[in-house]
C-alpha cells in the first residue's frame, strides 16, 4: 500500500509542477507581448556617427564605444545590440 501511495503523491507533485510551469510561461509570454509595441523604436544608425574633430587627440573608436555605452545605459540598446555594435567597432 505504501508504494501505491508514493506513486500517487509523485503523480500529484509532477502534475502540479507542470501546471505551475505552464502558468509561468504563459504569464511571461503575455508580459513580453504587452511590452513589444513599446519597443518598436527606430534602430540607431551606427554609420552616421559624426566624425571626430581633427587634432582632438581622442581615439574615434573610444568615442564610439562611449556613445554606445551611453545608449545602452539609457535603455536604447539591448544587451545583444550593444554587444554586436561593440564587436563591430572593435573589429571582432
Amino acid at each position: 500500500m505504501g508504494l501505491l501511495r508514493m506513486a500517487a503523491r509523485t503523480a500529484v507533485v509532477a502534475g502540479t509542477a507542470t501546471a505551475v510551469s505552464g502558468r509561468v510561461a504563459r504569464r511571461q509570454a503575455r508580459k513580453y507581448d504587452d511590452q513589444a509595441p513599446q519597443q518598436q523604436e527606430p534602430e540607431p544608425q551606427y554609420d552616421d556617427a559624426p566624425a571626430p574633430a581633427e587634432g582632438g587627440g581622442e581615439d574615434p573608436d573610444m568615442a564610439r564605444l562611449q556613445q554606445l555605452a551611453q545608449l545602452h545605459s539609457q535603455g536604447v540598446l539591448s544587451d545583444d545590440e550593444f554587444a554586436a555594435a561593440k564587436a563591430k567597432v572593435l573589429g571582432i
